[in-house]
């Protein structure tokens, strides 16, 4: 694992995209595993300049998103497949046949989880994956407590995870108490991630994750474990890591 510290989040989001970009264009038939939420905003508008500027193509380019709330239908204005669909996938020139989303409406939840599972492994699996964190630590939506094995699951979320999405919704009621996630372990499985923190109120679960133990507890702490793991993280996410784990992982 190494860390990029970078000044500020538009400096997180430059260098995010870059990341990315490098890997389409070196490996133009990736597969891409994509987050929502706001530290990848501006990621996302980065790498649609770049399409318009420099016409990186993703023609070839396959997409697997890590999580869909269930019970909204894909064009809900909160559904991840609208979020994807509003800040990137229409910018550019991805077929969405080649853009999978969990279907949070499917008739039979547990089967659509064992179909998205093998759907990434007929795919070959995820070159890159973009990961942010949770404020508790979860990843995608894999909340503290899942296992390190799980696959892609149904997780009912935990209060605090609703409680930060209830600022995209009308109140805290309307946001979804579950939602389908890639497991652990389907992570685990992608040869490359990247993993996003901005700002201030990141500093204490970046503490945890550098100075802590591998634990479930704290779900992102198994990315500890993996090989080819980059996490990008302004100054303020990093402003709790003491001067010693610097020196570990900071560069």
């Amino acid at each position: 694992m190494r860390v990029i510290e970078v000044n500020d989040y538009y400096e997180l989001s430059q260098k995010a995209a870059e990341m990315i970009i490098d890997q389409v264009r070196k490996k133009p038939d990736s597969v891409l595993g994509l987050a929502t939420g706001e530290t990848v905003l501006e990621t996302y508008a980065a790498i649609v300049n770049d399409y318009q500027q420099n016409q990186t193509s993703y023609r070839h380019i396959r997409t697997f998103n890590l999580d869909e709330y269930i019970g909204l239908a894909a064009d809900h204005p909160n559904s991840y497949h609208y979020y994807m669909n509003e800040h990137l996938f229409r910018f550019i020139d991805i077929p969405m046949s080649q853009t999978y989303i969990p279907n949070g409406l499917a008739d039979d939840i547990p089967e659509e989880c064992i179909r998205y599972e093998k759907l990434i492994g007929q795919c070959g699996g995820i070159d890159l994956q973009i990961l942010g964190i949770g404020r508790n630590g979860h990843i995608g939506f894999n909340e503290p407590g899942t296992s390190f094995d799980s696959t892609t699951h149904v997780v009912e979320l935990a209060h605090s995870t609703r409680k930060a999405n209830s600022r995209f919704f009308s109140s805290l009621e309307e946001v979804p108490t579950h939602a389908i996630t890639m497991g652990i372990a389907t992570i685990m499985k992608s040869r490359q991630i990247i993993l996003l923190a901005s700002g201030e109120r990141k500093a204490h679960i970046m503490s945890q994750l550098l100075e802590g133990e591998v634990t479930p507890n704290i779900p992102a702490s198994i990315l500890k474990t993996h090989p080819n793991v980059t996490i990008i993280a302004d100054k303020e996410a990093l402003s709790l890591i003491g001067k010693e784990q610097r020196k570990v992982y900071v560069q």
